[in-house]
């Protein structure tokens, strides 16, 4: 298999399965020096971490991870920092029930990679996915702790889910400071109890649905990014599509910016102290032309219902034997939930490659 590398310079190498021993990454290309040490990442794994509530998998996974390489520690540092090698980075399986899967062993599972996985390779690891398992997710929320410390603390990454399933957020009344307040990453208190709700009748249903992850980045300088092929915002919209689950993405207005005048979708520009621009608006979504403007980084991408479901859905086996197929198993009623934290580090690696490529080209 081959594309288990992104970034640049900043380079992510994800490895393992979802009922493997373990699975983990290897981060190349982060500078030396950097503070780094396993309780920095941990506070992010648990973030995404299984179990936390009846609204996501009940498989019981402590995610602890373990530093393999690439950080050092002596008298004359001040706590374990970065080498400037390979980082490398473990978190083993510890709650695997391989048994659940048995029954989907010649199934596919509409929705799913088992099907596509069968005709390009032959063979498949059908343990709760193997490699496309979401599971696949914690070393890159891993690596993406590492890209923080890259960024630094000027650059500030946050997530919240903003529409499950038909239920959008009201953007008059939120929030972030609650995010962490609630199970959902909800930024709108109000909508909380709606939520809660809607996905106990789904859950109980045997059936899953979708959301709407935002992801926002503040305090970048303006000039990130390549203006042909390396666009900031192309760059973005290809980590958030490779993310389990996610079907689409749309940068500040997004798709919204079609029923605009050119009036309206402009970001305004004044003026303003230091010498630096005032932007009216932020329609671009922090970024013009693939590079970053300054503002706020905006992207919102948009997470399937889960596929692994106990409702029967009409299929076919490995033989072309028409089936309906329930899958056993514990899985999320809203994947999109633990999205969040996913869809942080992603945008964390973009912007750490970013800013080493950007460094590396003009010496800032």
């Amino acid at each position: 298999m081959s594309h288990n590398t992104f970034g640049h310079l900043f380079r992510v190498t994800t490895w393992g399965e979802s009922h493997g021993p373990a699975l983990g990454c290897v981060v190349d290309g982060c500078p030396p020096g950097l503070p780094l040490d396993a309780a920095f990442i941990q506070q992010f794994l648990d973030k995404r971490r299984p179990g936390t509530s009846r609204f996501v998998t009940q498989r019981q996974e402590p995610d602890q991870v373990k530093i393999l390489s690439g950080v050092f520690e002596d008298d004359r540092t001040d706590g374990p920092v970065t080498t400037g090698t390979p980082i490398s980075l473990m978190i083993e399986n510890t709650d695997q029930r391989s048994k659940d899967y048995r029954e989907i062993r010649d199934r596919y599972r509409p929705g799913h990679a088992d099907y596509t996985y069968d005709q390009k390779y032959g063979v498949r690891d059908y343990r709760g996915g193997g490699r496309s398992s979401a599971r696949e997710t914690a070393a890159r929320v891993a690596a993406g702790a590492v890209a923080r410390q890259v960024l630094g603390k000027d650059i500030q990454i946050r997530g919240a889910v903003v529409q499950i399933g038909p239920h959008a957020v009201d953007r008059a009344r939120l929030d972030w400071s609650t995010t962490e307040s609630n199970p959902f990453w909800c930024p709108d208190p109000d909508m909380v109890p709606v939520w809660e709700e809607f996905l106990d009748t789904t859950r109980k249903a045997g059936s899953s649905t979708g959301a709407i992850v935002e992801i926002q980045a503040s305090g970048l300088p303006a000039g990130w990014g390549a203006p042909i092929y390396g666009k900031l915002d192309s760059e973005l919209a290809s980590a958030m599509m490779g993310i389990n689950a996610a079907k689409g993405v749309e940068i500040g207005a997004g798709f919204a910016a079609a029923a605009m005048s050119g009036e309206e979708n402009a970001d305004r520009m004044r003026m303003g102290e230091e010498g630096k621009p005032v932007f009216g608006a932020n329609n671009n979504g922090g970024v013009a032309g693939g590079l970053s403007t300054g503002q706020p980084l905006v992207v919102r991408v948009a997470i399937k219902p889960t596929s692994s479901i106990l409702t029967p859905v009409e299929s076919i086996t490995r033989d072309g034997e028409e089936v309906d197929v329930r899958t056993i198993g514990r899985h999320d009623p809203c994947v999109g939930i633990r999205a969040v934290p996913v869809a942080e580090a992603m945008m964390a690696c973009v912007l750490a490659d970013a800013k080493l490529r950007h460094r590396g080209q003009t010496g800032r």
